[in-house]
């Protein structure tokens, strides 16, 4: 039981908000070196598990891309191109990238888009210059709220739009476990489909939600900036 150590100091990073690359590697090497292993063997283990995770390999190939992008100033294009459409908001951006996620990721495409790749040097510098096109500079909690935002609805359209997609590995997973156990015959088609309402839900619930958005920076940016100041009892005695 002293290995699960290792997740009392993962809630502990998250809790104190410690970086989440470091408060990972410190776990893992916490489990490693609790659960017997000697400081090499720790080091293999990272080593193997960086070499064998596709998705691991990927965005440290393509993390160095983004940055050189980025230094050249992608993102500053991206919010200038986005300020072209006058009628495009953020909320309806974001919701557009939401359908867009999921719809790739219902046929597969699930590293086309993404955080790494996709939503720090694109969707987020398009949804801030959204709202500054309408508000002008944003303060730093308009800005976090944009940020939060777009994160979600990438996380909402993969989490959803995967399941429509009948080669994905949970799909897989689960209909082995369940033919398996109970000897069935269930088929990932029938997964699948069953998953397309629930999609279809998701995508109209986190869409209004993200429609909401705008209402909320006009509300924050606009509404409470005109709102006179509220006055003191010694103002009113004058």
């Amino acid at each position: 039981m002293i290995v699960l150590l290792g997740v009392v100091v993962v809630i502990l990073g998250f809790a104190t908000r410690r970086n989440p690359l470091l408060v990972v590697g410190a776990a893992g090497i916490a489990t490693g070196l609790l659960g017997g292993l000697s400081p090499q063997a720790v080091l293999a283990a990272f080593g193997d598990g960086f070499a064998n995770s596709r998705s691991v390999t990927i965005f440290a190939v393509t993390l160095p891309v983004i940055g050189l992008l980025e230094r050249y100033g992608l993102k500053e294009q991206a919010g200038r191109l986005i300020s072209r459409f006058g009628k495009l908001t953020t909320g309806r951006f974001l919701a557009l990238y939401l359908g867009l996620r999921q719809i790739s990721a219902a046929v597969g495409l699930t590293n086309v888009l993404g955080h790494a790749q996709t939503v720090r040097p694109l969707a987020v510098p398009m949804a801030e210059g959204a709202a500054e096109r309408k508000y002008g500079p944003l303060p730093d909690k308009a800005k976090e709220k944009i940020r939060s935002f777009s994160a979600s609805a990438d996380n909402v359209g993969l989490f959803f739009g995967e399941d429509v997609f009948l080669a994905v590995g949970s799909i897989l997973l689960i209909t082995g476990f369940v033919n398996t156990t109970y000897g069935t015959h269930l088929e990932p088609l029938h997964l699948a489909l069953w998953a397309i309402p629930t999609a279809v839900c998701a995508f109209g619930v986190h869409g209004w939600r993200l429609l909401r958005l705008d209402r909320q920076l006009e509300h924050e940016l606009l509404v409470a900036n005109i709102e006179p100041p509220a006055v003191t009892a010694q103002e009113a005695a004058k």
